[in-house]
């Protein structure tokens, strides 16, 4: 099985030049938590998330339209590609600890992006299931490595931590 009968072709991106309330919206509207970040010449050069902005915009005394999401992209960026068999895929996302894969074209272009859940609901399909192409048992490990729990991080005490006025009065 190919990760193009498998990831979302549907995809919306942006700019590294755009805000993180633009890149917000086109969740919004496109009911996603991830956005590619494109070139002009619509190659992949990041992806921001829904917890990227969620937590910049909680630890900066910004508004979301006063960030620019490549203020937030950081490496490195794992991609996929269209014809990829889909289990090399899910080993790049188990590898990688990520949830969702850009795709790429031949061309190296944006074509889509493959999720967890793509992965999960194509390993559900029991036809896919009975040729042993895509199964459960494939994608347990894939959401048990990104589900696991990084060495924490050091942690600045709350009495030490900077504190924003954020009030709009």
């Amino acid at each position: 099985m190919k990760v193009r009968e498998v990831c979302s072709l549907d995809v919306r991106s942006c700019r590294p030049d755009s805000n993180l309330a633009a890149a917000a919206m086109i969740m919004w509207e496109m009911d996603c938590g991830v956005v590619p970040v494109v070139d002009a010449k619509n190659k992949v050069v990041g992806v921001v998330t829904d917890r990227d902005i969620c937590m910049a915009v909680a630890t900066r005394p910004l508004l979301a339209s006063q960030i620019r999401v490549d203020q937030l992209m950081r490496g490195p960026l794992h991609t996929c590609r269209l014809d990829d068999d889909i289990k090399a895929a899910v080993r790049t996302m188990a590898g990688s600890a990520v949830r969702r894969l850009p795709v790429l074209n031949d061309a190296g272009e944006l074509a889509g992006v493959l999720s967890v859940t793509d992965v999960v609901m194509a390993a559900k399909d029991s036809k896919v299931a009975r040729h042993g192409e895509l199964t459960w048992t494939d994608s347990i490990p894939m959401i048990e490595a990104i589900c696991r729990r990084p060495v924490a991080k050091s942690v600045t005490p709350v009495a030490e931590r900077p504190v924003f006025n954020l009030s709009l009065a």
